[in-house]
């Protein structure tokens, strides 16, 4: 109990700093604040914005978690890997090449804390703050962060900006706005939510290589180094290749394990194995079209994304090492008996909608102007997670 007040505590001294907290709003009795609806329930903290757990119905009718993170809220803001369990990394998310970008003829420098690169904007991006708690629902809640200039290594420029989850039938809904009302910025915005839709409960695997991945309009992607950032070209899956997920439906996350190359697919110099890259969303035929089917045939349980968002990351987890704890909505028992597990590797995967990774460093893309914001424009970015069986 005293971790949680002193936790509730923290809370409180973040909101009072970014303008107070809106009228009667206040966490569940374990920090958490709750909102749902038929077939859903969604439950987060102001750090980071975070989701930490994510219940909907499984093929028996049982309510089951599929995100990560943990039983102790207290623990997001102490644990030294910060894998940006269901946060909001900004104010630009993913890589910047070499730590450098330059507007209007002038180049700035961002922390390097990703090797020879920027990842998320260093380590006090948006993913490490107290956000503000603006509105609370039954069904929705709004966070609010008023990011100073150059709080992130390079990122000048104060940017205002909210977050609004809701949900309705076994669906989550993420809305997100921003400005610059100071000077042009860089502003590229995810949410960065991890799956398991076995919920760890599978006693056959902990992996996720049985998860099935439907892309239709995604068979391009973004060549990328051993880094993990964007080369500048963009390749092609031919069907059945390591990065194909849209020729066909039902394809098994895992479909190419054993073919050359796997292992090292993600770069590392052949460490990462699997995916850590970006998808190019094109010709989808309509606004509400779903981009990314994941399905858990164990579960039975299907994701169904739907974003107004140019493409996706997929990261399947390599490197975690198993020294995070699964929280106990995700306890396996068998004949009664608590199976121990820690969150493993490839045990889980990142779906993250956002714009082109690096884009600010790449104008052949023609995402730049997408990608810098300043004043008098407004940036805005819509998902939304339905949930059903497959």
């Amino acid at each position: 109990m005293k971790s949680i007040i002193t936790y509730l505590a923290v809370i409180m001294e973040a909101t009072t700093v970014l303008g107070g907290p809106g009228k009667g709003v206040k966490p569940d009795p374990d920090g958490r604040y709750t909102i749902a609806a038929p077939g859903i329930k969604a439950q987060f903290i102001p750090y980071g914005a975070t989701l930490t757990n994510l219940f909907v119905k499984d093929k028996n009718g049982k309510d089951v978690d599929v995100v990560l993170g943990y039983d102790d809220v207290e623990y997001y803001p102490k644990d030294p890997g910060h894998p940006v369990y269901n946060a909001i990394p900004g104010r630009y998310a993913n890589r910047i090449g070499k730590g450098k970008y330059t507007i209007d003829g002038e180049e700035y420098h961002t922390e390097l804390n990703d090797g020879n690169n920027t990842l998320h904007s260093g380590t006090n991006n948006w993913s490490y703050r107290f956000w503000n708690v603006t509105e609370h629902t039954p069904t929705s809640i709004t966070f609010a962060i008023s990011d100073a200039s150059n709080s992130s290594l390079g990122m000048l420029g104060r940017v205002d900006s909210t977050v609004t989850y809701s949900v309705s039938k076994s669906t989550w809904h993420i809305k997100m706005n921003a400005v610059s009302p100071e000077r042009k910025t860089p502003v590229l915005l995810t949410q960065h939510t991890y799956f398991n839709l076995d919920a760890y409960k599978n006693p056959a695997t902990d992996k996720i290589w049985d998860h099935t991945l439907y892309m239709p309009y995604s068979a391009r992607y973004l060549e990328a180094d051993q880094g993990a950032l964007p080369t500048g070209k963009i390749l092609t899956a031919a069907p059945g290749s390591i990065n194909d997920f849209a020729s066909a439906s039902g394809l098994a996350l895992g479909h190419a394990r054993d073919q050359p190359g796997f292992a090292g697919n993600c770069g590392a110099n052949g460490a990462c194995e699997g995916y850590n890259g970006y998808w190019l969303i094109e010709d989808k035929p309509s606004r509400d079209a779903v981009v990314v089917s994941l399905t858990s045939p164990f579960s039975g349980v299907k994701a169904d994304l739907r974003t107004d968002q140019p493409g996706v990351v997929l990261y399947s987890c390599n490197w975690m090492d198993g020294s995070a704890q699964l929280k106990s909505t995700q306890k396996l028992v068998v004949n009664g008996t608590a199976v121990p597990r820690t969150v493993g590797r490839s045990s889980c995967v990142a779906i993250e909608a956002q714009d082109y990774p690096d884009g600010i460093n790449h104008p052949e893309w023609g995402r730049v102007d997408k990608q810098i914001l300043g004043p008098g424009q407004k940036y805005s970015w819509e998902s939304s997670w339905t949930f059903g069986l497959v």
